[in-house]
């Protein structure tokens, strides 16, 4: 009953209910009934033979007497008795083969599940293969993008690297040009490189005059020199003394020595300037020739000074702003 019960749940575990007691109840009671039918079953298969063998014995007699005087016969060959042994060892022979194929068949199925587990497993693999092959797939793209983007950026550098090897190329020309310039020069100057950089280039001069003027009686001119990436620069000059000047890179040369040249027309005009200075609080304008000192805290006086002055004698003009006037007297009194 166990083996049954066993193959039963092994094809098809709804065909038993393991947690219902009146099923379990009810195959014990139809069990016995059926060992009990099974016993008397026997006992009248018994019975039937014995009265089978009276019958055919009786029908073979004459009379009683034959009865009383006849030996009792052997048994037959092949009764009934000896059909029933067959049977039952051929019953008992079908429930061994039954019983060895039942196992057999609970071996295969253990073999199924075995099997069908492992093709679970082996199709969860899969299924996880495949998410890591299409993960790989989506890095591959990824990685092929930003291959591109890097061949973009270094097509885009290698541009850049020209256009700056190129820029520097004339940055060095700026700087032969710049030396050229600075050697024909020091003829009647005296030329200290302040500092260098990429787009700045800071000189200090200090100007050699004709005049019995000496040359330390008057500050260095420092010049800055700056250039743009669009092919201009631009010159200024130390403490607003001059005017800076802008323009295309070709025109550096000219500008630098007009400077030089104006600066050596004014260098006692600026010596004097400088003098001033020392005394006075005063802004000089050289585009407008325009010179502003404060004489107190209520006037103010302004000096447009001339042309030539003072290698060729002009005489500055003078103006005040401030509650007291006053003209160019006043102010040569006060300096």
């Amino acid at each position: 009953m166990a083996e049954v019960r066993c193959v039963l749940q092994q094809c098809d575990a709804a065909l038993l209910d393991p947690a219902s007691d009146q099923w379990d109840c009810e195959a014990g009671r139809m069990l016995l009934q059926l060992t009990d039918n099974r016993r008397i079953q026997k006992v009248l298969m018994r019975q039937l033979f014995v009265l089978d063998a009276i019958v055919s014995l009786l029908e073979g007699l004459q009379s009683a007497r034959q009865l009383m005087t006849l030996p009792c016969p052997p048994d037959p060959e092949g009764g009934a008795r000896h059909r029933w042994k067959a049977l039952k060892m051929e019953s008992l022979s079908g429930g061994e083969e039954t019983e060895a194929l039942l196992q057999r068949l609970q071996e295969k199925i253990q073999q199924i599940h075995t099997k069908r587990h492992t093709l679970t497993q082996l199709i969860a693999q899969l299924h996880s293969k495949k998410q890591q092959c299409e993960q790989l797939l989506e890095s591959l793209q990824k990685a092929q993008n930003a291959l591109q983007i890097c061949d973009h950026q270094l097509m885009s550098l290698e541009a850049e690297s020209a256009a700056a090897l190129c820029q520097l190329t004339d940055w060095q020309r700026i700087r032969d040009e710049l030396q050229a310039v600075v050697s024909s020069a020091q003829d009647v100057m005296q030329i200290n490189l302040l500092s260098i950089t990429q787009s700045e280039l800071r000189v200090e001069l200090r100007p050699r005059p004709s005049s019995p003027l000496s040359s330390n009686e008057l500050d260095p001119l420092q010049l800055s020199i700056t250039w743009s990436h669009d092919d201009r620069f631009t010159l200024q000059g130390g403490e607003g003394l001059l005017d800076s000047v802008s323009g295309r890179r070709s025109e550096l040369g000219a500008a630098l020595l007009e400077i030089l040249r104006n600066y050596m027309e004014q260098f006692l005009l600026l010596a004097e300037i400088q003098e001033l200075r020392s005394s006075f609080a005063i802004d000089w304008f050289p585009a407008e020739r325009r010179l502003v000192f404060l004489k107190s805290a209520l006037l103010v006086c302004e000096l447009l000074v001339e042309e030539g002055y003072p290698e060729g004698g002009g005489q500055p003009a003078g103006g005040a702003q401030g509650r007291t006037p006053c003209g160019p007297d006043t102010i040569e009194a006060s300096l």
